[in-house]
């Protein structure tokens, strides 16, 4: 009677060499129909292989094949997605969206816009412009008693004292009395978009803000 390990040699399913590691080599369906067939011609007549085992290790081969078959089906999904994704990435460029960050770009002659998320209403609600490299506050936006929702904000570019601020990035916080306490909020600023970067196997697709850092795709608020 053929062994085992006789039956995947000659199907050049295994290594000759028993002192080296056994190669992994994938089970093609006419390999596995072969292999089958040959261990129901050299099984043991008083230890036949019941319908039961023949058919259970047929749907175990089927089931492999399908998740195979499911699997290039989505990863040919996923790289159809990716190339939307970028097609419409590509077409924002010089286009103004709102992203999350904690910074804003103020230009020549501009303003930095924004809003924040309030999950309920607040008798007092701030928006602190602050220079990042020496911390000073710039300028504070008082909006006062805001309702639950989103709140929008506008920094007309000057300081405390109505003089033009210098142009460059700022730091934009906002806060709101919540429960008791002054609680800091996630801002969404108005940026332009200088260029997009096509995603890898590490990283997504990525939307690269003028003079900020950038941000994914899929984390854009709203296009402008």
């Amino acid at each position: 009677m053929t062994s085992a390990i006789d039956t995947f040699k000659n199907l050049g399913l295994a290594t000759t060499d028993t002192g080296s590691a056994t190669k992994k080599q994938s089970l093609g369906q006419e390999q596995f129909l072969k292999l089958l067939t040959t261990q129901l011609t050299h099984q043991d007549p008083m230890k036949p292989m019941e319908n039961g085992e023949f058919l259970g290790q047929m749907a175990q081969f089927s089931t492999v094949s399908g998740i195979q078959d499911l699997q290039a089906s989505f990863k040919d999904f996923a790289g159809s997605i990716s190339s939307n994704q970028a097609l419409q990435a590509a077409g924002l460029v010089g286009r103004y969206v709102m992203a999350p960050g904690k910074e804003a770009l103020l230009g020549v002659g501009d303003s930095v816009s924004g809003d924040f998320e309030l999950p309920v209403s607040s008798p007092n609600v701030n928006v602190k412009i602050i220079n990042p490299k020496t911390g000073e506050t710039v300028k504070e936006i008082s909006l006062g008693t805001q309702p639950k929702g989103k709140t929008s904000f506008e920094w007309d570019g000057t300081d405390s004292n109505g003089v033009l601020a210098n142009p460059g990035v700022y730091k934009v916080e906002a806060s709101a009395w919540l429960d008791g306490k002054n609680t800091v909020l996630a801002t969404n600023i108005k940026s332009k978009v200088s260029s997009v970067t096509m995603a890898t196997e590490s990283t997504g697709l990525q939307v690269n803000l003028t003079g900020l850092e950038p941000v994914k795709f899929n984390q854009l608020k709203q296009i402008l």
